[in-house]
Order: structure tokens, then C-alpha cells, then sequence
């Protein structure tokens, strides 16, 4: 005969029907060219630099971003996590941005301290490159 304490304890685990697939559209988070392309990237700011500046156009290869805009050269990268880190510069006056990319779209700050400038950006993928062998 069992008693209170000696009863066996049965647990019930409900398993769902059907394999979880990975999803083919995600981002292969060790391949370093997961975000080549054209960027368009739309920056906003505030204080001295107030509302909308003119698109920026930005490439990535192989998680090197490169680009230039209103005179300053931009360079940087994307990690394959999609954190992207990025250096502006223009006549020795250095800013930089950081945020993170989707498969089709980031967003993320910049800022340039010397000039006390600083805002939002998003960025939209407007074309993927051709991977090259």
C-alpha cells in the first residue's frame, strides 16, 4: 500500500506536431557578408541639426562598409551578428555611428562631438551584391 509521500508523481509533457525548420530568410549569423549591398541610409537630428538630412548611400562588402556624403568619407563595419559600427570624416573632423541591421533594415545613432551634432539613423537595403568565389 502507498501512502501520501510514497504516491508517484506523473508528468505530462505536450510535444507539438510538426519539425521546427530553420527559416531560410534569416541571416546566416557567421557568414561576414550577410549584409552586402546598397544602403540607403536617411539620417534625422536634433539640436543644431534639426530634421532631415539628405540620404546617405553606403556600400557593404564582406562586412566593410564604405561610403561618402556631403564631403566626408564614411568606413566601417558589419559584424555578422549585424551590429555595425561606422567612423565619419571630414577635414579632421572625425563622428561616428553604431546600431544594428536586419536582413533589410537597421537603425542606430551617430554623432560628431567636436561640433556638438548628433541624431538617429535608419538605413534600408536597397540591392544585394553577388557573392563571388
Amino acid at each position: 500500500m502507498l501512502t501520501a509521500r510514497m504516491k508517484p508523481r506523473v508528468t505530462v509533457l505536450f510535444v507539438t506536431a510538426g519539425p521546427v525548420l530553420p527559416d531560410p530568410a534569416r541571416t546566416d549569423p557567421t557568414d561576414p557578408a550577410a549584409f552586402d549591398g546598397t544602403w540607403i541610409v536617411s539620417l534625422t537630428g536634433g539640436g543644431l541639426v534639426s530634421g532631415s538630412l539628405p540620404e546617405v548611400t553606403l556600400t557593404v562588402r564582406n562586412g566593410s562598409v564604405r561610403g561618402s556624403s556631403f564631403g566626408a568619407s564614411v568606413s566601417g563595419q558589419v559584424e555578422p551578428s549585424g551590429s555595425v559600427s561606422l567612423t565619419l570624416q571630414k577635414s579632421g573632423i572625425r563622428g561616428s555611428a553604431s546600431g544594428k541591421l536586419s536582413e533589410a533594415s537597421g537603425a542606430g545613432n551617430w554623432k560628431v562631438p567636436l561640433l556638438g551634432f548628433s541624431g538617429r539613423w535608419t538605413a534600408q537595403r536597397r540591392t544585394l551584391t553577388a557573392q563571388t568565389n
